[in-house]
This record gives C-alpha cells, structure tokens and sequence, in this order.
C-alpha cells in the first residue's frame, strides 16, 4: 500500500498541469512549432537515461535509490515552471521532469518483483490503473486550479504532493529475494539487445505513447478550449478519456488476455486509437468530442500495459531492469517525436494535421500488429506440426 501511495504521488506531480500545458506554453509566447518541441522534450531524457538507469539498477540489484531520484527531480521540475516565467525556463524544467520519467524502470521493476512471473501482465495492469488513477486525479484538478488560482497553481501544489512523496519513500523496501539474485553479467546485456518480443513491444508502445501525447496530454485539451469548453470544465475531457483508461488495463488483463490472442487485442486497441484520435479536429460539439476521446482512452488503454507486460513477462529477473529500461528508452522516442512531428506539421493547419498524425501513427500501430501477429501464429502453427 505505501508503494501504491508513492507511485500515486509520482505521477501526481507530473500530470498535474499536463491539460494546461499547452495552452500555458501558447500564453508565454510559444510557436506550435516550440511548443511540440518543449512537450516532447520530455522524451529525450528519458530516451537518454531509461536504459542506463536499467542497467546500473540490474548490476547493483537496487531499485529504491532509482524511486528516491524520480520523487526528488518531481518536485524539483514542478518548482522550476512555479518559480520561474520563461520558455527557456520551462524547457529546461520540461528536461527535468523527463528525468522524473525516466527513473520509471525503477519502479516497474521493483512494483512487478513483489509478484509471481506469471503473474507479470496482471502486475503491470495493476501499476497501469494506479497510474491512469492518478493521471486522472491530478488532471481533473489542473483546469479548476488555474482558473481559480492562475498558471502557477498546478505546479505549486505538485510540487508540495511530491515533497509528501519524497518523505514517505524512505520507508519503500526492497524485495529481500531479489537483492539475492545473480547480477547480470556484462555478457549477458547483448541477450536483451536480442530479445525480439522486448524489441517488437517497445516499438509499438513507442507509436501508442507517440499518439497518447500527441491527443490528451498534448494537443486534445488546447482543442477541446477552441471549441467551448472553458479551464475549469477541462476535467470533464479528462474524465471521459482517463476513466475509461484506467479501467481497460483491468479489462484486458482479467477478462481479454484469457480469451483473445495477444495480438488480436493489440490489432483492436490501435484501430480504436488511430479512428478516434483522427476525427478529432472534425468534431466541433463537446458532447461528441467527450464520447469519442472516451472510447480512444479505453482503445490506448488496451495497449500499453499489455506492451509492457509482453516485455516483461519472459526476461529473468537479474535482466528485468535493463530489458525495461530499453522499453521505456525506445518508447520514450514516441513521447518526444510524436508532439514535435505533430507541431512541425501544423503549419497546414493546426489541428487537422496534428491530429491527422496521431492517426497514421496508429494506422501503424495496426499494420505492425497484424504482421507480427501473423508470424507468430506462424511459427507457432510449424512448432505444433513438428511435435
């Protein structure tokens, strides 16, 4: 429970002003251009140091120091955008909280070792929900606060819940059977250079977060303002997107994963993501945008945890954090590529073609799936006629 508290509050501090962040950037100044760069320079911290952080966590055994620093660049990252009032400033602040990010192998890892192997995809379902949770409630509170209390709201108050976070993580355990564990050798790092499953589920949740920051936590609130919605009712987007989100990783991981193909369910999840996130510079009622943005959560919601489960779920324990710190280092190209595409595009014009983006992402996201789906029942089918 004190570990579900301290992952609630990391994510807390990061996706508090996420709904605004846009729309905050657009009144210091920022060009599409600049702001799809700030947005997504969150990514390349994270593609910097998510594998080197997998790495050292894996030689040494040791994920709590990892979760310590995640806390600690949180509150840091929310100070710097309270503090300061510049698109310098919030570029390197945005820098900071990649860092933040990236310290998510850490905990993955330590979250998915208090679990049986098998277990693995439930596990990472359970740290999906506790995470979309706390997306959800920190986004719901973002558009109220700065329309009640100004731009420096959200990140005054992520900055003070991360403090909380900071304290209450000096009393986070290791699990004792994993410190016992064989430290991966320096040999035995190419192995998980060539894990093909890991590679083949980093690189569509690389195309899933692509489009996850390209719509709501980047470009979806700043629309959803042109078309009548107003800061303080923003929590009704994230409402629509985020609960049904939230609820897809239990859907898929207790009911979907038992009676569908792995595969089959990902095919799903991106045709759901690339329809609704296309659509919605075609939208001009709220109402409607609020349905469709509800069912693209629940779409997205059905990939990525199962990404991070197939990428987990085969590799050795003494392996796991390095197999996820490359996860999470390729799929952190999405976070950063996505938004900065989508904002180099926009001078067609500044929603359709972000949106569109979005779109063919997805698109991709159905054709790697079929594909790989296909080989594997291939391969399966040939192993079945040799036994």
């Amino acid at each position: 429970m004190l570990f579900i508290i301290i992952t609630f509050i990391y994510w807390f501090s990061l996706y508090i002003y996420v709904p605004v962040f846009v729309s905050y950037l657009d009144f210091l100044g920022g060009t599409y251009t600049l702001v799809g760069f700030i947005v997504g320079s969150y990514g390349i911290m994270q593609i910097l140091l998510r594998l080197p952080v997998g790495i050292i966590s894996d030689r040494l055994q040791i994920r709590k120091p990892f979760v310590m620093i995640g806390l600690i660049t949180g509150v840091i990252s929310c100070f710097g955008f309270a503090l300061t009032e510049s698109l310098e400033f919030a570029l390197l602040a945005r820098f900071i909280s990649g860092v933040t990010a990236s310290m998510w192998v850490a905990f993955t890892v330590l979250y998915a070792s208090y679990f049986k192997q098998e277990d693995t995809t439930k596990a990472m379902g359970n740290v999906q929900f506790i995470t979309v949770s706390s997306q959800l409630i920190s986004m719901g509170l973002s558009g109220y606060l700065v329309s009640h209390w100004g731009w420096k709201a959200p990140f005054w108050l992520g900055g003070v819940i991360g403090t909380i976070g900071i304290i209450l993580s000096l009393r986070v355990r290791e699990v004792s059977g994993e410190k016992n564990t064989k430290k991966i050798e320096k040999h035995e790092l190419t192995e998980v250079f060539r894990e093909k499953i890991v590679l083949k589920a980093a690189i569509l949740s690389a195309i899933a977060h692509a489009v996850l920051f390209i719509t709501m936590f980047g470009f979806t609130p700043d629309y959803a303002l042109t078309i009548g919605a107003e800061s303080e009712t923003l929590l009704f987007l994230v409402f629509s997107f985020m609960i049904p989100h939230a609820i897809a990783p239990i859907v898929t991981g207790s009911y979907l994963i038992a009676r569908f193909q792995k595969w089959t369910i990902l095919m799903i999840g991106f045709l759901g993501t690339c329809i609704f996130s296309a659509i919605i510079p075609f939208i001009s009622s709220l109402p409607i945008l609020y349905v469709s943005q509800a069912l693209n959560g629940f779409a997205q919601g059905m990939t990525i945890p199962l990404l991070m489960g197939m990428a987990n779920q085969t590799i050795p324990s003494n392996k796991r954090a390095t197999a996820m710190g490359l996860f999470q280092a390729i799929y952190a190209l999405g976070i950063f590529l996505g938004p900065f595409i989508a904002g180099l595009f926009s001078h067609e014009g500044p929603y359709v073609s972000v949106f569109l983006t979005a779109g063919g992402a997805g698109f991709i996201g159905i054709i790697l799936s079929m594909k790989w789906g296909f080989m594997n029942t291939t391969v399966q089918g040939k192993r079945a006629q040799s036994l």
